[in-house]
């Protein structure tokens, strides 16, 4: 099979599995599970991809943890958030810095990932438990990174040709 048609297949089947599982199992955004998915094909697939993925995007999601709890002991101003906001953006370039992390959008998807469930899920970073859209946010990059991983392997499966053996 064509790289194209096997990745078609893998990664269409994969979607199903992932849609379903975040739907029913799994109480995370599956947004956020595609988004780490498509980090790990960015940073080049493979075990080297997904760990720089991860990396990635759990660097971006501390970094958002920090600048969330800082906004939270502001007076929460515009200017107050920005402020926080703009220190947030520059610890992730400083971050892009170390090898693992390099590539600067992986990060930036985990921050944006971890603001996002915070607001989708309508619970501030201090929410205490399994509950913390921090924790919440770092699962749902984790599987999609996984979910990544796994699709490449069954759609590289797919493409090998399979040797013909004269009997």
């Amino acid at each position: 099979m064509k790289q194209s048609e096997a990745y078609t297949l893998s990664i269409g089947i994969l979607a199903v599995v992932d849609t379903w599982l975040t739907g029913t199992v799994l109480p995370v955004p599956v947004w956020v599970t595609f988004i780490a998915w498509a980090s790990f094909f960015v940073l080049g697939g493979g075990t080297a991809g997904l760990v720089k993925s991860v990396a990635s995007n759990l660097a971006g999601l501390v970094i958002s943890s920090l600048t969330l709890l800082a906004v939270a002991g502001t007076s929460q101003s515009a200017l107050a958030i920005a402020v926080c906001v703009g220190a947030g953006s520059a610890a992730m370039v400083q971050a892009s810095k170390i090898k693992l992390l390099d590539v600067l959008p992986a990060i930036v998807w985990g921050f944006a990932s971890t603001v996002g469930t915070t607001v989708a899920t309508g619970r501030p970073i201090t929410t205490p438990g399994l509950a913390n859209p921090a924790l919440v946010a770092a699962t749902a990059l984790v599987i999609g990174a996984v979910f990544g991983y796994v699709s490449e392997i069954a759609g590289n499966a797919l493409t090998a040709k399979r040797a013909i053996h004269a009997s």
